[in-house]
């Protein structure tokens, strides 16, 4: 789909790799501010990756923010939506849908073992439409971006397409619609109050972190309270959790491009580089050296 050129200019692609799932990537600019009205015939789950610009969206009187580096996971029944577009800002943006039959499949694989009832209709409620939105995890941007790429060099299949838009579905599902930080019930409010303040600890002092004996003592807690406390609260180990924040913020400084490889790995904590860059690896599935590479390039074409 091309739009006319007096108006604006861009493509828009439509990809259904299986068919209860579809996959638009938009890429477009208006040389002026533009008004787009868009109804629903069906009630649909959408998950949309806003990768540049922002537009604004009215639906049921209700305003809200696309805006670039988000997630957005959408319940839609059936409505109207008015989007709002800024002339000569350029719109980047992935988008995921899959039908009420779909989503709530997979709801009963995912949470049904645990009780948890998680079906289009308990998250809508009586609402016709219901938004979450979190700033884009660095995982599911290397995804996106891998989407991109292979899609316009026209080297992905559609199982691959599909593989990459159910993962990002189910992170995103989790994410949202699972609590991921449930307070374990045999911790008081005292207990819990100290294992976020070593939460926070560990991500304040990530390039020198305490040992798990040293932040037992800092907070107050005993060692076996501080570990089986922040496995429930976070799902993960006490230094599990650093190095997942250690990446994360490797991920951001490395796409920033102001830092090299060396630089990025000694902020974060580690001493040894190659043990850096294969843990990087093990985590998002490319050398950072191929991000930093990759930021480089980008740089030079806005240039």
């Amino acid at each position: 789909m091309t739009f006319q050129s007096n108006i604006k200019e861009g493509t828009i692609h439509r990809l259904i790799p299986r068919s209860d799932l579809e996959v638009v990537i938009s890429d477009y600019a208006f040389y002026q501010n533009y008004q787009m009205q868009m109804s629903t015939k069906h009630p649909m789950v959408e998950l949309s990756f806003c990768m540049q610009g922002a537009r604004g969206i009215l639906i049921s009187g209700l305003e809200h923010e696309m805006a670039s580096g988000t997630c957005s996971l959408q319940f839609i029944e059936q409505v109207v939506a008015n989007f709002s577009f800024h002339k000569n800002e350029c719109y980047k943006m992935v988008g995921i849908g899959i039908p009420v039959s779909t989503f709530n499949h997979f709801m009963q694989e995912t949470g049904g073992g645990r009780g948890i009832v998680n079906e289009f209709s308990h998250v809508i409620g009586k609402k016709s439409y219901r938004i979450f939105q979190e700033k884009m995890e660095p995982s599911a941007s290397i995804i996106v971006k891998q989407m991109l790429d292979a899609v316009d060099s026209k080297h992905m299949t559609n199982l691959e397409l599909e593989c990459c838009a159910l993962q990002l579905l189910s992170m995103t599902f989790r994410s949202f619609l699972f609590d991921k930080s449930p307070r374990p019930s045999e911790f008081s409010k005292s207990d819990i109050s100290k294992i976020k303040l070593a939460q926070s600890m560990i991500i304040e002092h990530m390039i020198d972190p305490p040992t798990l004996m040293e932040l037992s003592r800092s907070i107050g807690l005993n060692d076996f309270k501080l570990k089986k406390g922040f496995k429930e609260m976070f799902g993960t180990t006490v230094f599990g959790y650093l190095r997942e924040k250690r990446m994360e913020k490797a991920y951001l400084l490395l796409q920033e491009g102001k830092m090299n490889v060396n630089e990025v790995c000694s902020q974060v904590g580690y001493a040894n580089p190659s043990y850096f860059a294969q843990t990087f690896k093990d985590k998002y599935g490319i050398n950072p050296s191929q991000l930093v590479r990759g930021q480089r390039l980008v740089g030079d074409i806005d240039g």
